[in-house]
């Protein structure tokens, strides 16, 4: 029986070296596919038995070792869809939704390391494989996660609706004693905007076109600021601060209207500390919609954020900061992925609207998911359930991950498999004439 065993123990080694090879010649023929994960050969004994001085080295069978886990090297591609994830985990993809009702017997979510993204006619970010990207879709206004596009990532190329300034940010310094035209370091309170009867009762709130001309010479430019209405019309905004008494100013803006007001205030008194810091209010607001150079515009509040202060060794208005949150309607530009997974789009006005975070998610043995078609992974029993979350992960954008296949490594086992076989092989045609020997003894 002995020549007969190693015959079959040969034909084993025979099997197991060709699931080897097979294994071998598909990490080769994908060694340039993005994200393809190669597959190892593990070979096991099998031993009969026997009495422990009667034990023999037995048959031999093969097993696949999957590495899953082993990143390959990172490609730059400048597509900043095309997304790599640095570190543990995968990205979540399906069959995209206008052909999920015509595939049959396909895994309803799948996982890939395969980043090579971008977006198809539909909107979504499909990879080569055909798989389409999944995620949470961003509300656009306050950021948060909601239930929209199925959970796939998808991109809009609308406009983006203008948006009216509400709130103007401003920073900056005052002096103590301002250096208007019209100041006289020895006519005491000539720095100031003058006397209530210059302008009637009061202190003016509004200026009119005919005492503009006094106004400006006894108060200090401020800057200016574009604001927009809610159908993206803009217009520059002048700003003018006038010294109503010690430590105490009012800001004015400017309506620009020639048959009626010049300047018209903001809100109160702006007043301050004797160390100069702001004593209040932290903002002013114009209380109705405002017409700027005939256009008319909402209410808008400016606000200081403690950002304002008056020191005596100025002359001038300094600002330092005066910004607005309005814009303009935007025209879609281009789409990119930060290193957090948020997707965002960036329009022609300048602004940058997150639309989705991208799903991750890690398994506590990732070399137990079973392959699938393009690249992808199946959930198996062994895997364990997805833990969603980058954990230590990074994404980058404009990279995709190449194959973990090394050609030289794997040239070096087909030489060590095509030994194997061969030998394998004279173990069989010596074994046949060991047998053909013992027949002709018999004859």
């Amino acid at each position: 029986m002995g020549m007969f065993g190693s015959m079959l123990t040969a034909v084993a080694g025979l099997r197991a070296q060709s699931f080897a090879l097979e294994n071998i010649s598909g990490n080769i023929a994908n060694s340039s596919t993005p994200g393809f994960k190669r597959v190892d050969t593990s070979f096991t004994d099998l031993i009969p038995q026997a009495p422990l001085n009667r034990q023999l080295s037995g048959s031999v069978t093969a097993f696949s070792r999957l590495t899953n886990s082993i990143e390959g090297d990172f490609l730059a591609t400048s597509i900043p869809t095309n997304i790599a994830l640095n570190g543990e985990g995968f990205f979540v993809v399906s069959q995209r939704p206008s052909e999920q009702a015509i595939i049959s017997g396909q895994s309803p979510t799948l996982y890939t390391r395969r980043g090579d993204f971008e977006v198809d006619r539909l909107g979504y970010l499909v990879n080569g494989a055909g798989y389409a990207l999944r995620g949470q879709t961003l509300d656009a206004t306050t950021g948060q996660p909601i239930n929209a596009n199925n959970g796939f990532i998808r991109v809009e190329r609308d406009p983006l609706p203008a948006q009216a300034s509400q709130n103007i940010t401003y920073n900056g310094v005052l002096p103590r004693i301002p250096a208007t035209t019209d100041y006289d370091p020895l006519v005491a309170g000539s720095d100031q905007i003058g006397p209530p009867a210059d302008y009637g009762p009061g202190f003016p709130a509004v200026i009119s076109a005919a005492d503009a001309n006094t106004f400006e010479r006894r108060s200090m430019p401020g800057g200016s600021v574009s604001i927009y209405n809610a159908t993206g019309a803009v217009e520059p905004v002048n700003l003018r601060w006038a010294k109503m008494a010690d430590d105490t100013w009012g800001l004015y803006y400017q309506e620009g209207d020639p048959g009626g007001n010049a300047w018209v205030r903001l809100g109160g008194n702006v007043t301050f500390n004797a160390d100069g810091s702001l004593n209040g209010p932290a903002s002013l607001s114009s209380g109705g919609a405002i017409t700027v150079n005939g256009t008319e515009f909402q209410p808008v509040t400016v606000n200081f954020g403690g950002r304002l202060t008056q020191f005596s060794s100025d002359t001038r208005v300094q600002p330092t900061l005066i910004d607005q949150d309005g814009y303009s309607v935007g025209r879609f530009t281009s789409v990119g992925v930060s290193d957090n997974g948020i997707v965002s789009i960036a329009y022609s006005n300048g602004q940058v609207v997150p639309i989705a975070m991208i799903d991750v998610v890690r398994f506590p043995a990732a070399n137990s998911l079973k392959r699938a078609d393009g690249g992808a992974f199946e959930q198996t029993l062994e895997s364990g359930a997805p833990i969603v979350g980058l954990d230590n992960g990074v994404i980058m954008s404009g990279t995709v991950e190449g194959s973990n296949t090394d050609i030289s490594e794997e040239f070096a086992k087909m030489i060590v498999t095509q030994q194997a076989y061969s030998a394998n092989t004279r173990v069989i045609s010596t074994s046949q004439e060991m047998i053909r020997e013992v027949l002709n003894i018999v004859r």
